[in-house]
């Protein structure tokens, strides 16, 4: 299950300005920031755009939470013919690197052979077995059917298994007026959004903006170089689009227990300081930055493999 990012405050606005210029007995009038987009708009239609930044390029969508029950799954019949990762599934896969014509290897058995060896060379944290039994109560719980079919999970621009990414906030308005079919027109909101859309509202907040093309180049610079926030918010972008675009080897890598998420746990506690962000710290100097810079590696990869660019 993809983990949710907190529920957002609305983004801080600059105070209105009074127009001197207005004369005796008018009201001065409050001016709205140029291009700050409609924020209104997305509360009412409970959907956001989002910034993703790949090693092919950064580009919009748009993403929406909702119950379990209320949608339906994306299609990826159509992506396991000719996908790649699918067809070789825990075989090499090839990757290209942003800063040069380069093709890497990517190999699932190798991050899983040297998150084994982390895991060996650092033994078993204390308090792990207390979380195996959270884990397990939890999973318990999530076996009531209307406990989960109330769960809220996330839903991307998405068709047939593929995210669709757009250069231009131009490009992902047209797309929404032209009523071409994707995964977000179930929503009972889609209607009202593809209405009232312009290029000036797809504005991403700074928390819906993500930089996943400097994670791994930020791994490989060594623990002291680790820069917590980009990290947190690409693994809770990776899980929801893991989720939302069904990569179960995505959601394995970074589930409870694996090293990925031991790494995301740790930065966590350097974030919220005291104590635990000294522990955490302690925790993260354990995490081997080899296996946790294939491992970002091969998830980006995946997801790369499942997004259809738009212009």
């Amino acid at each position: 299950m993809a983990r949710q990012s907190p529920q957002r405050p609305d983004a801080d606005k600059p105070a209105a300005e009074t127009d001197d210029l207005a004369g005796p007995g008018e009201e001065a009038v409050d001016e709205a920031p140029a291009a700050s987009g409609d924020r209104g708009l997305w509360e009412d239609v409970r959907i956001d755009p989002v910034e993703i930044a790949l090693p092919a390029g950064a580009g919009f969508t748009l993403r929406a939470y909702r119950p379990a029950n209320e949608v339906t799954p994306t299609d990826i019949a159509e992506r396991e013919d000719d996908d790649l990762f699918a067809a070789k599934s825990r075989h090499a896969v090839a990757a290209e690197e942003d800063d040069d014509d380069e093709t890497v290897v990517i190999l699932d058995e190798e991050f899983l052979a040297a998150a084994e060896d982390d895991e060996t060379d650092r033994g078993e944290r204390p308090g792990k077995h207390a979380r195996d039994d959270e884990d397990e109560t939890d999973a318990d719980a999530r076996a009531d059917e209307d406990e989960v079919d109330t769960e809220e999970v996330p839903v991307f621009l998405t068709h047939r298994g593929r995210l669709l990414l757009f250069k231009t906030p131009e490009s992902l308005v047209g797309f929404v007026r032209s009523g071409a079919p994707n995964d977000l027109a179930q929503l009972d909101t889609w209607a009202d959004l593809t209405e009232r859309i312009q290029p000036a509202d797809v504005t991403p907040l700074d928390e819906d903006s993500y930089e996943l093309d400097l994670v791994v180049e930020n791994l490989r610079g060594g623990h002291d170089t680790w820069d917590a926030p980009l990290l947190i918010e690409a693994g809770e972008v990776a899980r929801d689009l893991a989720y939302a675009l069904r990569l179960p080897s995505v959601l394995d890598m970074l589930s409870a227990g694996s090293s990925l998420d031991d790494l995301d746990e740790a930065l966590r506690s350097t974030v919220d300081g005291g104590i635990g962000g000294f522990m955490g710290r302690r925790r993260l100097k354990k995490i081997g930055a080899q296996t946790a810079s294939l491992g970002w590696r091969t998830i980006i990869g995946k997801i790369s493999a499942a997004v259809d660019w738009r212009d």
